[in-house]
């Protein structure tokens, strides 16, 4: 499989198959609690987009709840693809880090 994925991209792809399903605003909690530095809702979004267009994320809508006024929330969940994508780029990554020497830090 030759899909590109960008870091941020990759980074939400994981974090949904962590989740069954859910929405922007618990993944970007998820970062957070993760990375302890904020993501903006609309940059989630956007990446969202981009996961969707490229088969790796499904969406539906939710039942509107009373807690946001009858609307709905958009729900997200990786797909099967998603799954192969991020699976793929790890062990490629697992690799990688095996060719990179011990790094001994009490020599320096």
């Amino acid at each position: 499989m030759s899909l590109h994925l960008g870091v941020l991209e990759e980074i939400i792809l994981i974090i949904l198959l962590s989740k069954e399903e859910t929405y922007g605003f618990d993944i970007a909690v998820e970062y957070e609690n993760q990375f302890n530095q904020t993501i903006s809702l609309p940059a989630i979004h956007v990446v969202l987009k981009r996961l969707e267009k490229k088969d790796l994320v499904s969406t539906r809508m939710g039942e509107p709840t009373q807690e946001r006024g009858g609307k709905r929330k958009r729900l997200y969940k990786a797909t099967s693809k998603g799954y192969e994508a991020a699976r793929t780029l790890q062990e490629k990554r697992t690799e990688l880090w095996k060719g990179v020497p011990s790094f001994n830090v009490a020599a320096q």
